[in-house]
């Protein structure tokens, strides 16, 4: 998310009483510090990306309601929590909207300089967000959080509130869940003759 998103997200329309200049300003350092942070959450959770900057700006909406029931450096926590709320209901929005419509909307593509590499990493992203839609939430959480935001373990464990032992599980539960759906790609294409 850039910069100018995140300031978008700062106009965050009357989710702060006025008269609270302290609980305003965290806010806005809450925002500033951790919307990117949320906005990839909330992609890698299975929103899609033309309606991520709208989830995110729900997350913060959220976190301005109940900014006083955030404990000071559990911040990420709170916001990873909330966004995994949103993603779910978003994602069981989606699954209602692809009932009623036949074909799923299709995204845009962010221009590039070189085309064929951005094709290479658009199939890539697509194959990522495929093998994700398929992992159960519980898992998909945890291997983002590991593999994608480069986060620790023991960092998961704080984060999402859990013993260490059952983020350890989960993550070992959706690495089987990513490398049995690659073999099934990779399967595919050679049997098709192309090149995964």
């Amino acid at each position: 998310m850039s910069r100018g998103e995140a300031l978008t997200l700062m106009q965050l329309p009357a989710a702060v009483p006025p008269d609270s200049r302290a609980a305003a300003g965290r806010l806005t350092g809450l925002v500033m510090e951790h919307s990117a942070f949320v906005w990839r959450s909330l992609v890698r959770l299975g929103v899609p990306r033309a309606d991520a900057e709208d989830a995110a700006q729900q997350v913060f909406l959220v976190a301005a309601r109940r900014l006083g029931d955030i404990e000071s450096g559990r911040e990420a926590a709170f916001l990873f929590s909330t966004a995994l709320r949103i993603a779910s209901r978003a994602r069981r929005s989606q699954q209602r909207r692809r009932e009623v419509l036949e074909e799923a909307p299709c995204e845009r593509v962010d221009p590039a300089p070189d085309p064929e590499e951005m094709m290479d990493r658009a199939r890539a992203r697509a194959t990522l967000d495929a093998i994700l839609d398929t992992m159960p939430l519980e898992q998909r959480a945890v291997f983002v959080l590991f593999e994608l935001e480069q986060m620790t373990t023991a960092n998961i464990a704080a984060l999402l509130d859990l013993p260490a032992g059952t983020v350890a599980s989960r993550l070992r539960r959706a690495r089987e869940h990513f490398q049995a759906a690659v073999r099934r790609i990779e399967a595919r294409a050679h049997f098709r003759g192309e090149s995964p």
